[in-house]
Order: structure tokens, then sequence, then C-alpha cells
């Protein structure tokens, strides 16, 4: 585990256990050094302990480094409550999840994500103020769909020289919060669609609404378009699925996307144009950093639609460098990270 922690630069891990709710959760702090950890709190399955931590760690970084290029006071965290495998009381142990946040007296902001929704942040801060998403503060999804949509059109620009979308073929993976609006989006500014989900009825909602097409999940990866669109789960592209593929450019809102650092290499060795998914899906944390701040919805839009241009001076700088864009985008945020770790040893 350590060695984990060492691989992903983490500063602490958080162990909490309650019996009487059969809360069992786990919170990663990768780095302080910009501000309070900040990130959402997953409550999905998982396969062992270890997968549990292994995701935590992994998206903790993925939350430093995206506050970081967004220009955030933050730095990332990530919470991981497992799904108890027997009957629970979820209200209960959200609450209890709180108190146990509450207790790091905060060192960690949380928020929803995956398998989370505004009514266990509304749980939560019936224990802790040092939450975000709830029922009053609102859900970040249109958000992070927003910016996802503003990173396509720079991405379009950037690789097809296009200002425009329309016409352009972009498949879909995962149709959730996130994944719904932006197809929403696109099919607005004229692109056609496949999807695939798990879902039947959301596949269902995209065909009636957006004239979307279909496939099973296994085949999205090999369906011809301009542009594939992840927007479920990471770890989605590896050897095998980037041989498959059959676009121009990967621009979606999943986390923690490749697998390994070097499948990024395989997708700039492909010519296949990959934006940085803690860039481009950075639009629900700039929502909930400014919303915690109290700054206006004009505010975080603006905020928002910096995420294209942040994109385009990336994509210039790795062909001016020749380095791969994940490692040039890597870089410049282990550098703002490093800067203000220096004036704080300075101080």
């Amino acid at each position: 585990m350590f060695k984990q922690m060492e691989s992903y630069a983490t500063q602490r891990l958080h162990f909490f256990n309650d019996a009487e709710t059969k809360l069992k959760a786990i919170v990663a702090i990768h780095s302080t050094v910009r501000g309070p950890a900040i990130g959402g709190c997953r409550f999905i399955p998982y396969t062992d302990d270890a997968d549990a931590i292994t995701d935590a760690i992994r998206l903790a970084q993925g939350m430093s480094y995206k506050a970081a290029l967004a220009g955030l006071p933050h730095g990332g965290g990530k919470a991981v409550v497992i799904v108890p495998n027997q009957p629970f009381d979820r209200a209960a142990l959200m609450r209890s999840f709180g108190a146990y946040i509450n207790i790091l007296n905060g060192e960690y902001i949380t928020a929803m994500d995956s398998g989370t929704q505004v009514t266990d942040m509304d749980q939560i801060k019936k224990s802790t103020h040092w939450v975000t998403c709830t029922s009053t503060s609102g859900d970040p999804s249109p958000y992070t769909a927003l910016g996802v949509f503003e990173g396509i059109k720079a991405s379009v620009e950037f690789k097809l020289r296009r200002k425009d979308l329309t016409g352009l073929h972009v498949s879909i993976q995962g149709l959730g919060h996130v994944g719904y609006e932006v197809a929403r989006l696109l099919h607005q500014a004229g692109a056609r669609l496949t999807v695939t989900d798990i879902d039947p009825s959301k596949i269902q909602l995209c065909k009636e609404h957006f004239s979307a097409k279909s496939v099973e999940p296994e085949e999205i990866y090999n369906t011809p378009a301009d542009i594939f669109c992840p927007c479920g789960l990471g770890a989605i592209l590896n050897t095998d699925t980037i041989k498959q593929l059959q676009v121009s450019i990967v621009a979606g809102s999943a986390n923690n996307q490749l697998e390994k650092e070097r499948h990024g290499d395989l997708l700039s060795e492909r010519g296949i144009l990959y934006a940085p998914d803690y860039l481009i899906n950075s639009g629900g944390l700039i929502f909930v950093s400014l919303q915690h701040a109290q700054k206006s919805i004009a505010a975080i839009h603006h905020k928002i639609l910096q995420i294209g241009p942040s994109l385009h001076q990336i994509y210039r700088d790795s062909e001016r460098s020749e380095h791969s864009i994940h490692r040039i985008a890597n870089e410049k945020a282990e550098a703002i990270i490093n800067a203000s770790e220096e004036i704080h040893s300075v101080a």
C-alpha cells in the first residue's frame, strides 16, 4: 500500500469503519498544499478492498491535477464508500460518513460522484459542513458536461480544423447524468450520435430525443466515428481497446481513462488526439469549488469556458515538444503543485 501511495505521491489515507451503519469508507488525500483537498464521494461495489484503495488513490491524484490546471485553491482528495453486501439504512450510513469527514476538520471537502446523489449530500450535511452538491447548492453534472462539450469543440478545431460539430459522428460510452447531458449538447450542435450503456432505458431516451443509434457496450470501441467520448468509469483505454479505436479524437468525462500512463503514448503513436480527462472534465470541480466559495453562476460559466483554450495550449505545447499530450498536461499540473510547495516551504 505504501508503494502505491509513493507512486501517486499520496499524502494521507483515512479509513473509517462504523459497524452500526455498516459504513466502510476510504478517503485519499493527494495534496493540501494549494488548499483543502476536494473531490467526490463514490458509492459503488468493489471486487475487494484493494480495488477500492487503488481507485481512491488514483482519483485523488487526478483531482489535484484538475484543481491545479483550473487554477483553483484546492488540492485533490477522493472518498470511496463501499456498498454494504447486506441490508443497510442509506441515510444513516451517509450521516455516519459525514461525521467522519467532520473529524478531518476541513482537510477534505466531499461532493457527488459515481453512485451518490444530492439526497446523499443532504444527509452528509447533517453531520458536517465540509460538503457541497446539496439540494441548496445543486448538481455539478451539467457543469461537467458543459466543460466536456467546450473541450470537444476545442479538440475538433485543433485536430479537424473545424469550428462547428455539424455532421460529425460521436460515439458515447456511458449515459449517466454527465453522459446524457453531453449527448444533448452534441445533438443540439448538429452531431450524429452512437451511444451505449448498460441501462437500456437510457439508450432508448437518446434514440427518442437525439435520434441516436446504439451498439452493445463491447462494440463501442470499434465503432467508426470522428470522436470517442467515454463518460462512464475509468481505465477503459488500454492496449486492447486502443487498437480497436477508429476515431481521430478521444474526449470525454470519465476519470482516469488511461489504464496506464503508457496508453497515452499509444494513443499518440496512433495519431489520436487525447483530451486529458482531468482537464476536459474539470467543469464539475469548478462548479463545486466556486459554489462553495459563494461565487456567481456567471463567474462559474466564465471559468468553465476557459477549458477549451487551456486544452488548445496543451495541444500546441505537445505538438512543439513531440511529447504525448497527457505527459505535457501532467508536467504542467505537477509544476503548479510543486511551485505551491516551494512557496509554503519558504514561508
